[in-house]
């Protein structure tokens, strides 16, 4: 078994300004990702600018990453920090400026290359990256995977290149102002990451670890999904939860349920940890009699008594997923064809699983 985790994690409060002076000094110029505005309601922009400031570490700002990034914003990013001489990028946000940051640090580096390189099986260097996560979803401030739209394929893939950040400064206040409608999103997708992670074709001891206790943090938050009032701690248990998921499918990668999310956030507009979430039940459901331990005791951890309590969960939350007869199809389809996420499944599946694994969200 091998466990590799290369990236630096400071989780505590007030993360950013704590360990400010190692951020500042990863290089000589920043580039800044960021979206337009959510960083700079929940103070999370301010707390990195100040620290470079108070360590006289130049910087420059990129905030216009829009949810599930495409390659145009990264080329365009890219761009600006090759003019402005940046040698180090800070990701602040989601998943879009964290996994954008990561394509951008690659662009910025390999100066003379096109967009093509993105997904190019070749050894290419990145400039430093520093993450700032800022949702409970992603995980991405410690994976190596950077997932841009891609409109020639009209779905998400991920780059070919792997990218693990140096340093992640994660601090659950930053959540606080988050919208109910975001919170859910990014705790459902990190709950993906976790139950994807868990039930892998690669699984180890060492990951199967990982989101066995990401389950049980995840678990002692979710509250927080139901309306209910914060409790002391409940916004750094989700983060850390999103954090040791992260780190989970750093070595495993996702299944099924991230790769027919791709459709549903492409096609039809749905946020990537929403439609990851319709499919989480039929996947589990579709474990062979062998696994049916596991999954209870995986779901027990996360305080689901039953795989029925469960899909009564997601349904309360969610609903069921908006497509057609047809969109189902094409669903289907491309899951059908795409080998490396059916590699990813523990068990050989069948296009006919995958078809009611669908079903089942509807």
């Amino acid at each position: 078994m091998e466990f590799y985790m290369p990236t630096q994690i400071y989780h505590e409060a007030e993360a950013v300004r704590k360990h400010g002076e190692e951020m500042a000094h990863t290089g000589k110029k920043a580039l800044i990702v960021t979206g337009h505005s959510s960083s700079k309601k929940n103070g999370a922009l301010k707390d990195v600018t100040d620290s470079l400031d108070k360590y006289h570490t130049a910087y420059i700002i990129y905030d216009k990453i829009t949810e599930n990034p495409t390659i145009e914003s990264v080329m365009d990013a890219a761009e600006i920090g090759r003019r402005e001489g940046t040698d180090f990028v800070i990701g602040i946000g989601g998943g879009s400026p964290l996994d954008a940051a990561k394509a951008i640090a690659l662009m910025i580096q390999n100066r003379d290359s096109a967009s093509s390189v993105l997904y190019q099986n070749m050894a290419l260097r990145a400039l430093p990256v520093v993450t700032v996560p800022t949702t409970c979803g992603t995980g991405s401030e410690v994976t190596p995977f950077a997932i841009l739209t891609r409109d020639d394929l009209q779905t998400k893939q991920s780059i070919s290149h792997r990218i693990y950040p140096v340093i992640a400064l994660v601090d659950g206040k930053y959540l606080k102002t988050a919208p109910e409608s975001v919170l859910m999103n990014t705790a459902i997708d990190a709950l993906g990451h976790m139950l994807e992670s868990y039930f892998n074709s690669k699984a180890t001891d060492y990951s199967r670890m990982l989101a066995q206790y990401a389950l049980e943090v995840w678990g002692m938050a979710t509250d927080i999904l139901f309306g209910m009032e914060a409790q002391e701690g409940d916004y750094d248990r989700l983060m850390f939860a999103s954090t040791l998921a992260g780190m989970a499918i750093t070595h495993t990668g996702t299944s099924i349920p991230h790769g027919l999310s791709y459709y549903l956030t492409y096609h039809k507009g749905i946020p990537h940890g929403k439609a990851v979430g319709y499919f989480l039940p039929g996947y589990l459901d579709s474990m062979p009699e062998s696994l049916e331990p596991q999954v209870i005791m995986a779901l027990r951890a996360a305080g689901f008594g039953s795989l029925e309590q469960f899909e009564g969960f997601i349904k309360e939350m969610l609903g069921t997923i908006p497509v057609t007869d047809q969109e189902a199809k094409e669903m289907v389809e491309e899951i059908a064809n795409n080998d490396r996420k059916k590699k990813a499944v523990p068990f050989e599946i069948t296009k006919e699983q995958i078809d009611k694994i669908v079903q089942q969200a509807r």
